[in-house]
């Protein structure tokens, strides 16, 4: 592999990380003539030009005989925007290097069937395990038709989130919540469950940090949510959801869509609790490409049990809340034996301040090869 492609796809990595374009991946594109680049450019927003088009509007007439390094395929399909491939080839593009394939089962080989029937040189597999990660939230939001959740979870070096008087802030430091600030702007949307937002009363916006706040989304299975909640009160500002049962109270359903809160209905499972699976199903029809899940400890643990999150994120302050404190951080069974449990893998230690912060993708036994 040369040099100047691994450059050249490693600057286009750095572009793709920029930009909102959910529910669309995130790309990032270079144009250069041998070694020098004429144009970059990353795909902003849904609606807006993609990667390689908005390269290529900078590039001009540079773009002709050129070489094209874009971290995903392009696309071959007419979407919120026209094809990424026909603007290539209008450019006169001599090359393509791409570094992932498109994982979307629609149009999969699309765009590099159709540019190299055209005559145009492609190369494939540049920097391709950057490149799936990347878009690996979407990759899993494209194939499955559910939501890609993370887990996010604070807590003492005992495995605690509150005292025994059931106090949690602040359990870490201004440094891990400021990290879990930036981590809430870099998802479509946040989940708790309501006993969350019964004991704190969160806002769940993004503060002090650039970025949008997500949507937020309440699992409250019996609708106990009252209305003075922080997030029903500004559910006009920032989009929120009500996840329950069909057996809650239509009253209390009536009564928070009248304050704007949309309110969605999972089946139940045998407990009477809102299917996790469900959730994310019905979020994932509604566009919403990833999720960050903040808990509280049923949530959280009725998720593990089901397997369902794919990356944790754990904020570890260096205190001690006792034997007695109340939660643990997770409230599930667990696995019987350590080689049973999730993992984190591979795994990413950071110091956050005066804590350590613990990340990275979420591997679950059964899916080990």
């Amino acid at each position: 592999m040369k040099e100047n492609e691994l450059s050249m796809m490693r600057r286009a990595l750095e572009l793709g990380r920029l930009g909102d374009p959910s529910p669309n991946p995130h790309v990032g594109c270079v144009i250069a003539q041998g070694d020098k680049i004429v144009a970059e450019g990353h795909h902003a927003q849904a609606g807006g030009d993609h990667a390689e088009v908005a390269a290529l509007r900078v590039a001009g007439d540079a773009a002709k005989g050129a070489t094209l390094y874009v971290t995903l395929e392009p696309c071959n399909h007419e979407g919120r925007t026209g094809p990424c491939v026909d603007a290539i080839l209008a450019a006169g593009i001599r090359a393509v290097v791409m570094g992932c394939r498109d994982p979307n089962p629609r149009v999969a080989g699309g765009g590099l069937e159709r540019l190299e029937t055209a005559g145009v040189e492609v190369r494939t597999g540049v920097l391709e395990p950057e490149c799936a990660e990347l878009v690996r939230p979407w990759a899993h939001f494209i194939t499955t038709g559910t939501s890609y959740l993370a887990l996010k979870l604070a807590v003492s070096l005992d495995g605690r989130i509150a005292t025994r008087t059931g106090a949690s802030k602040w359990i870490t430091c201004s440094e891990s919540r400021s990290r879990v600030q930036q981590l809430r702007a870099q998802h479509d949307a946040v989940l708790v469950g309501v006993a969350t937002v019964l004991a704190d009363n969160p806002r769940l916006t993004v503060r002090d940090v650039p970025g949008r706040s997500p949507i937020r989304v309440i699992v409250d299975s019996r609708l106990r949510i009252p209305a003075t909640a922080q997030v029903v009160q500004t559910a006009q500002q920032t989009p929120t959801c009500v996840v329950t049962t069909p057996a809650a109270p239509r009253s209390a359903a009536e009564e928070l869509e009248a304050l704007g809160v949309r309110v969605i209905r999972v089946p139940a499972t045998a407990e009477g609790r809102c299917e996790p699976s469900a959730i994310l199903e019905e979020l994932a029809s509604r566009e919403v490409v990833n999720v960050l899940c903040e808990g509280g400890a049923e949530l959280a643990g009725s998720l593990l049990a089901a397997q369902l999150p794919k990356e944790l994120h754990v904020f570890v302050a260096p205190v001690l809340l006792g034997p007695r404190g109340r939660p643990g951080a997770v409230d599930w069974a667990g696995p019987e034996s350590p080689p049973d449990a999730p993992r984190i893998d591979p795994v990413h230690w950071e110091l956050c301040g005066s804590d350590a912060y613990v990340w990275g993708p979420l591997v679950s036994p059964k899916k080990r090869t």
